[in-house]
């Protein structure tokens, strides 16, 4: 099993999974056009996906799901809850409700919806099995419960968000309402929440993490290396994310006993 992202931000947002010759998109924030060309940089492209997999309605993960599938006629997993808050513009389309705690296949991948606190009408992130090797997939949540501790433990491959630093969002340039939505905890993780979650999770088997959703506005890559660097763990791959070019395809692999 292997991961890459065409692009992770309040920009937009898509990541690929894929294992065999099952292909996932974990959702789509962008055009058609422009998820191609994300796509065609990775070596893939819409045609051979499998499906695409939605967290939620907001329009960084879901603008382009719907016309990328109708397109290129992809089933799509969601929620009830994300499919009623998308029905309007949805249009028509091959849609797959899931429930947020039950598990499914989609070729040769296990999906496991995780519920996560954030403000929209039924979220969800994921984990993925495949092979022997779990993936985590993990952003757009304001607080850590002991559900998503759980789920994300055991992971051999992890893309969690690490927004905002508290500071920089407050002395930033986003209304106050804003501040307090993506502060809040139905918001968004910041730097300490994400290195609080890390030292949470079982953290044996991940030898691959990479950070995401970063804000550009509200956080600063040297104030995040600088939380993470004080977490006792250590990995084998340490990749952060950006909105342009997202990140190249990363291998889902056992941690070796020397990233122990």
């Amino acid at each position: 099993m292997r991961f890459a992202s065409i692009g992770s931000g309040s920009a937009g947002n898509g990541t690929l999974v894929e294992s065999g010759d099952t292909l996932l998109l974990i959702d789509c924030g962008f055009s058609i056009k422009e998820t191609t060309a994300r796509m065609a940089k990775l070596g893939v492209e819409p045609s051979q996906l499998s499906a695409i997999l939605v967290t939620h309605e907001h329009s960084d993960h879901w603008k382009g799901v719907a016309p990328l599938a109708r397109r290129f006629r992809l089933p799509v997993y969601l929620t009830a809850g994300t499919f009623n808050a998308v029905a309007q513009s949805a249009g028509s389309g091959d849609f797959q409700l899931i429930d947020s705690h039950t598990s499914f296949d989609v070729g040769a991948i296990t999906v496991n919806p995780v519920a996560v606190p954030h403000d929209a009408r039924e979220p969800v992130q994921y984990t993925f099995c495949s092979g022997g090797r779990k993936l985590g997939i993990l952003t757009d949540l304001g607080s850590l419960t002991a559900h998503v501790v759980a789920q994300y433990s055991g992971c051999h491959g992890l893309l969690v968000e690490a927004n905002h630093d508290l500071d920089r969002l407050a002395a930033g340039p986003y209304p106050d309402f804003l501040k307090q939505r993506v502060a809040g905890n139905w918001g968004h993780l910041n730097n300490q929440q994400t290195a609080a979650l890390l030292a949470q999770i079982d953290n044996s088997r991940l030898a691959t993490l990479v950070i995401g959703h970063v804000s550009t506005k509200n956080n600063c890559l040297n104030l995040l290396q600088e939380t993470i660097a004080q977490l006792p763990q250590s990995w084998q791959q340490l990749i952060y994310a950006c909105q342009e070019q997202g990140f190249d395809w990363l291998t889902v692999g056992e941690k070796s006993p020397q990233g122990s």
